[in-house]
C-alpha cells in the first residue's frame, strides 16, 4: 500500500494549483461583469431612465474596480448593446433608436473609463446589427442608426468623427456579411452613401468577391488535328 500512497503524492504536487488560479480568476470575473450587465438592462428601465443614460451607467459600473478594464470592455459593449435592442423589443420599442442611443452610451462609457474609442464603437455596431437580425428587426436601419449614434458621441467627446463612424461601419459591415444575403446588401447600400453627414462609409472596404466561372475548354472539331504551337 506505501507505494501507492507516494504516487498520490507525486501526482499531487504535479498539479501545482498555484499555476491555475489565474485562469478560473479571469473567467469569474468575466462571468461577473456580463451577468452584472444583464440583470441591469430591462425594458423597464430603458423606459424610466432612457437608453443612454443606462447603458453608459451599467457598462462603467459594472467595469468599476476590474484590475484590466481593456480585455472585458469590448464583451461588455456587445453585451450592453445587445441586452438592449431585445429588451426594446420586447417592448414593442423602436429598435433603431435604442440602438443609437445605446451606442452612444458605450462609446461615451468608454471615454469615462478609459476605454479604446475605435474598438468599442465597431464592437458595439457589430453587435446592434447581430441583435436586429437575431430579432427579426431591419438590419440596413440599425446599421444606420449605429453610425448616427457613433458620430453624435464623437462630436459631443470632440474626437475624429469619420474615424470613429468608420469604425462603426465596419462593425456593422462584419456583423450584415455573416448573415449574408439581402442584410449584406441591404447594409452596403445604406452605409455606401451619407450617414450623419459622413460620406461612403464603405469605399475603403471591398465587397465580396462573387466565385470566378471556371471557362470552357474550346470545342473540338471531331477528327481534328490538336493544335500544337509553332514551337513544337
Amino acid at each position: 500500500m506505501a507505494p501507492r500512497h507516494d504516487n498520490a503524492r507525486r501526482r499531487t504536487v504535479r498539479r501545482r494549483p498555484a499555476d491555475r488560479r489565474p485562469g478560473p480568476a479571469r473567467s469569474a470575473e468575466s462571468e461577473r461583469v456580463q451577468r452584472v450587465i444583464q440583470e441591469a438592462i430591462d425594458g423597464g428601465e430603458i423606459i424610466a431612465v432612457g437608453v443612454l443614460h443606462l447603458v453608459r451607467r451599467t457598462i462603467v459600473s459594472a467595469l468599476s474596480g476590474v484590475q484590466n478594464v481593456g480585455a472585458e470592455l469590448g464583451a461588455a459593449t456587445v453585451t450592453a448593446v445587445r441586452g438592449s435592442i431585445k429588451a426594446a423589443y420586447s417592448i414593442g420599442g423602436d429598435l433603431g433608436t435604442v440602438a443609437r442611443e445605446a451606442i452612444r452610451g458605450t462609446v461615451t462609457a468608454a471615454e469615462e473609463i478609459g476605454g479604446d474609442l475605435s474598438g468599442v464603437a465597431r464592437s458595439a455596431a457589430r453587435g446592434a446589427v447581430k441583435a436586429t437580425g437575431d430579432v427579426g428587426g431591419d438590419v440596413a436601419v440599425a446599421a444606420r442608426r449605429a453610425v448616427e449614434g457613433t458620430v453624435v458621441a464623437a462630436k459631443e467627446l470632440g474626437v475624429d468623427v469619420r474615424g470613429l463612424a468608420q469604425s462603426a461601419a465596419d462593425g456593422a459591415l462584419e456583423a450584415a456579411d455573416r448573415i449574408g444575403g439581402a442584410a449584406s446588401r441591404a447594409v452596403r447600400d445604406t452605409l455606401s452613401g451619407t450617414v450623419a453627414g459622413v460620406k461612403s462609409l464603405i469605399s475603403e472596404v471591398a465587397p465580396p468577391s462573387p466565385p470566378r466561372r471556371r471557362r470552357p475548354p474550346p470545342k473540338r472539331t471531331p477528327g481534328a488535328a490538336p493544335h500544337t504551337s509553332a514551337t513544337d
